[in-house]
């Protein structure tokens, strides 16, 4: 029973060490020294492991209209944080504190998301942050 015991827990840390090397880290993809601060409609949720992301559409000085991708934390950190499911839907009008992806597309990562029709503040679980 402990060796077949002992087989399970092998297999399971395996399997669990690679998903972890497989993870990238938050200075990986985005860069903490190029702040970001948008207004946007939310257009769409994913709200999936490993991350959720959602998208927004923020208008330029220009006019022009952008589609913005933000990174968060996991379901499991967002819903910690007081996050549920329907926290931010398609439609919404949000500000967004972040930063930006490193190659400069139009993603980030969300550190604070605040909902302009309530002013709810919402963090995005991100591990050493807000």
């Amino acid at each position: 029973m402990r060796t077949r015991l002992a087989i399970v827990l092998c297999v399971a840390s395996v399997a669990a060490s690679g998903r972890a090397l497989a993870h990238h880290s938050f200075a990986a993809e985005f860069d903490e020294t190029k702040p970001v601060k948008l207004t946007g409609v939310v257009t769409k949720v994913e709200w999936a492991n490993p991350h959720i992301w959602f998208f927004m559409d923020v208008k330029g000085a220009d006019g022009a209209v952008a589609n913005w991708g933000f990174e968060m934390g996991s379901p499991n950190a967002l819903l910690r944080a007081g996050w549920k499911r329907d926290s931010m839907k398609t439609g919404d009008v949000v500000l967004i504190e972040g930063s930006r992806a490193r190659d400069n597309s139009n993603n980030g990562n969300a550190h604070k998301v605040v909902l302009a029709n309530t002013g709810q503040q919402l963090f995005s679980g991100r591990p050493g942050g807000q």
